[in-house]
């Protein structure tokens, strides 16, 4: 699977689970870390951890698993690396807090059909 349906794949787990404020942004251009990272946020630590548990169901189904998972305990900035693409899933507070948005700024943001 290409990176870019992937990350369409995760975006619509995302969706599945009512997560908000979701942007796909496009990084292979700017760094090598990734192909695209994917930031969205939850109203609660459960609500995050369902958004987590979904995104691994749905890819695990399409025969791709996590590479890593950090923060799912806590539940509130956890991240799922899939290496092309990698997962961030907020609370509103941690989200304002670390603001990827900025620091990737240059990066552009990826529409996906829902």
């Amino acid at each position: 699977m290409e990176a870019k349906d992937l990350a369409v794949l995760i975006a619509n787990a995302i969706i599945e689970k009512k997560g908000s404020n979701l942007k796909v942004l496009r990084i292979e251009e700017i760094t090598t870390l990734a192909d695209y990272f994917i930031l969205a946020n939850g109203n609660s630590r459960t609500q995050t951890q369902a958004i987590a548990e979904n995104i691994e169901k749905r890819s695990e189904e399409a025969g791709i698993r996590v590479a890593r998972r950090e923060g799912y305990a806590e539940g509130r900035w956890i991240l799922l690396d899939y290496s092309s693409v990698i997962v961030h899933i907020f609370q509103e507070e941690e989200r304002s807090l670390y603001n990827l948005e900025r620091l990737w700024g240059d990066a552009p943001q990826v529409p996906f059909a829902e």
